[in-house]
């Protein structure tokens, strides 16, 4: 981690944390696990402790995803609007996990929502942060077609975050799926090119594409390991970093 990207406690200042909705679900097979809500809730209240401004950006894909959808016949917009209200369903869940915890939670929908949540304003967003609260930001960009992945990349630029962090399954990015092929290669660090060239499974071209006209690290890591968030912000455990050059 360099200066530029640091605060005085030598951690990044500020970042965005993506959330897949599938890791929400625990070890359900639907839905939402409220004991890995809560888990969840509190390693980012732990990073929250560090002095860290943290926004994040959560899936949908545990309660509905758009591409299946549009898979069995609905229409795709139609289906990626549904998916849409799916994140916004789940940031609610994450919302209150956190204020029970102690953090001071905001969520902001790119679809206008106001019974339920701010609309996405992003000064008003920043003000949130700068007062230490964590801000989710639900609904995607707001427009079909655009997954999570590239909602995460364009809140993390217009937020001016240090980093993006991929919460996942697995602890980094693999040159195959772990769980499936045991002599997988798992990359300490990569650049944003060998993602797209291998196709790699990290996130979508159009994020990987934002981040690297933006200079935006990403770091990838197991969400599920308890404290692991906590952890990547001191520079520690195992993570995979993408970068422009290695």
């Amino acid at each position: 981690m360099n200066d530029r990207t640091t605060n005085s406690n030598g951690h990044y200042r500020r970042v965005l944390l993506k959330v897949s909705g599938e890791a929400l679900m625990g070890r359900c097979d639907y839905g939402l696990d409220t004991e890995t809500v809560a888990a969840i809730a509190q390693d980012i209240k732990d990073v929250v402790a560090l002095g860290v401004q943290v926004c994040l950006v959560i899936g949908g894909g545990n309660i509905f995803r758009g591409v299946s959808g549009a898979a069995g016949g609905m229409d795709r917009a139609q289906a990626d609007y549904i998916g849409m209200l799916a994140t916004v369903m789940n940031a609610l869940a994450m919302q209150s996990a956190l204020e029970k915890c102690g953090v001071p939670t905001r969520v902001q929908s790119a679809i206008p929502m106001s019974a339920v949540c701010e609309p996405y304003i992003r000064r008003r967003a920043e003000r949130h942060m700068e007062k230490g609260r964590v801000v989710i930001f639900a609904a995607g960009t707001g427009n079909p077609f655009f997954t999570t992945d590239t909602a995460a990349a364009l809140r993390a630029t217009e937020m001016k975050c240090d980093a993006l962090l991929k919460g996942t399954q697995v602890d980094g990015v693999y040159s195959a799926d772990p769980r499936k092929f045991a002599g997988a290669e798992r990359y300490q660090e990569l650049t944003y090119l060998d993602v797209l060239a291998r196709d790699l499974s990290v996130m979508d071209a159009a994020a990987i594409s934002l981040a690297r006209e933006n200079d935006l690290p990403i770091i990838v890591f197991n969400i599920r390991a308890p404290g692991a968030f906590a952890a990547v912000m001191r520079g520690e455990g195992r993570f995979t970093r993408i970068v422009e050059q290695r």
